[in-house]
């Protein structure tokens, strides 16, 4: 499997989460990396979403489906995030093709930063099991990939310069959920993936009302640049993402269009959402 599918079908795993880091940023540049006094999820809410590819004009194949599911164990009072992707229906059936991800990220309930990363990555008979630890004192993430099925093979090791409010795919979803957001407003959201570390302009273009299986709702339209020389995907591309303008601060909906095609997330059920 080629590194940009490798980093493709992880985009699609976290696209319906990828703004969040985009508010962390957000809290940085204004001087304000206090956790707010009400948050708007709790320990238990899980978030469903199906995602399916589109070519040309067709309503489109269902390919996977995503959960994310917040949690609290670790003795610190970090947050922990568990989401989980994996192949479905037709992709499995006629292209032969099977993919599951599951990840684990910790997260500071004040900051909102990276602490820990757990990948485990099969793609077809690839298995790659991961760990990225981020040392804000050092400054430096360390990323460990290793081979379950060879445990002879030699771990692949990479590391790389952080500063604090780095983010990682995930943990900062929920941090974004706490800020405001603005028709107009421009952010750089700094973001590791397997050992790296990226710098991604994120813009929002619009508040729109979208049509969803939890009902009609008014939402922000962001779009983060992940494509291009340099960036997260090194190919043509685009990513809009839609996150509800209410209390609830819920990713609804995502949207990725690529040389491959148009893919489409959206959010299927909520549970345990906070009152």
């Amino acid at each position: 499997m080629t590194t940009y599918s490798k980093k493709f079908f992880l985009l699609l795993f976290i696209a319906a989460a990828m703004t969040s880091t985009v508010l962390g940023q957000n809290a940085r540049s204004n001087g304000n990396s206090a956790a707010p006094a009400l948050l708007p999820f709790a320990v238990g809410e899980t978030l469903t979403y199906e995602g399916k590819m589109r070519k040309s004009i067709s309503p489109g194949i269902a390919i996977a489906d995503l959960t994310f599911t917040v949690t609290r164990p670790d003795p610190d009072g970090d947050f922990v995030v568990k989401a989980d992707a994996r192949s479905k229906g037709t992709l499995t059936r006629l292209f032969r093709f099977s993919f599951l991800q599951q990840i684990e990220s910790s997260f500071g309930a004040s900051t909102g930063e990276a602490r820990l990363t757990k990948k485990h990555d099969v793609q077809k008979e690839r298995v790659r099991d991961s760990l990225a630890v981020f040392d804000y004192g050092d400054r430096q993430v360390t990323y460990t990939e290793t081979d379950p099925n060879d445990p002879m093979r030699p771990p692949r090791r990479i590391a790389s310069e952080v500063r604090p409010g780095t983010f990682d795919m995930i943990s900062g979803i929920y941090w974004l959920r706490t800020k405001p957001l603005a028709v107009g407003s421009t952010f750089d959201m700094t973001v590791s993936d397997s050992g790296l570390v990226y710098k991604v302009p994120v813009k929002v273009t619009a508040r729109e009302r979208q049509k969803t299986e939890i009902g009609k709702v008014w939402c922000w339209r962001v779009e983060p640049q992940v494509f291009g020389p340099g960036r997260l995907i090194e190919r043509e591309g685009s990513m809009i993402i839609w996150i509800t303008d209410d209390a609830r601060r819920i990713p609804v909906r995502s949207q990725v269009n690529s040389s491959i095609g148009r893919f489409e997330i959206k959010i299927q059920s909520v549970q345990n959402l906070k009152v």
